[in-house]
């Protein structure tokens, strides 16, 4: 069947999984972490080109500060101890977001990571971190005002985005149950296919995954044309 190249989740419900169990909000983290790198090899054996994790949004500041410092060390943790076979692997790092206004060793640990995995080729895993959608186009148009021109171009917007070499998503997932693509990838996604399941993130399994591709590939993607 037709495989998406490029496929982006937002990894929703970690903190509800976790209090149907009893458990701190931070066992849900830890769970969807897992879950994370274990949709990634999903992607990688499918042959999947492209896959980007919606991590932390413009918008979770409002959280708890206990919950955000968590989620800022889980990241550092898990991710370090991942890199080992990241680059065995073939697996390609990289981070989109408003990087410079997170803490000093996060933003310093992203630049590390990206240049530790940069001739990596198997597989491109885009981490969205302190990302809004909104905000990369903001961020864009002020790079392209800044270049001197007067008047903005489509082109312009698509040549100065976080990433620009990335394809566009074909396929965008949501689990828990929303619907809403909450400020993620806001200019990318026009012509993505969307996909919202109930299932909360840390129960996502590979067999709910391959029923979502063998419906994307049922899907005709005519991007404003006729067939």
């Amino acid at each position: 069947m037709p495989l998406p190249v490029h496929v982006a989740f937002i990894m929703d419900g970690n903190g509800r999984w976790a209090q149907r169990r009893g458990l701190e909000r931070i066992e849900g983290h830890k769970k969807g972490a897992e879950i994370a790198d274990s949709a990634s090899h999903w992607c990688a054996d499918l042959g999947i080109s492209y896959v980007t994790l919606y991590a932390f949004s413009t918008e979770n500041w409002r959280r708890p500060r206990q919950e955000i410092d968590f989620l800022f060390q889980l990241m550092l943790i898990y991710i370090s101890s991942k890199l080992g076979s990241m680059l065995e692997e073939g697996v390609r790092m990289r981070f989109i977001g408003r990087l410079n206004e997170l803490p000093q060793k996060l933003n310093e640990f992203t630049k590390e990571i990206e240049k530790k995995t940069s001739l990596c080729r198997k597989l491109n895993v885009i981490v969205a971190l302190n990302y809004g959608g909104r905000a990369e186009i903001v961020d864009s148009v002020n790079r392209v005002i800044e270049s001197g021109k007067d008047r903005v171009s489509e082109e312009d917007i698509e040549e100065n985005l976080y990433l620009p070499d990335v394809p566009e998503p074909d396929l965008i997932i949501r689990t828990s149950g929303e619907k809403r693509i909450s400020n993620f990838l806001t200019w990318q996604s026009v012509y993505s296919e969307l996909f919202f399941t109930r299932t909360l993130w840390p129960d996502f399994e590979k067999e709910e995954f391959e029923r979502i591709l063998d419906e994307y590939s049922k899907r005709k993607r005519r991007f404003g044309a006729l067939s």
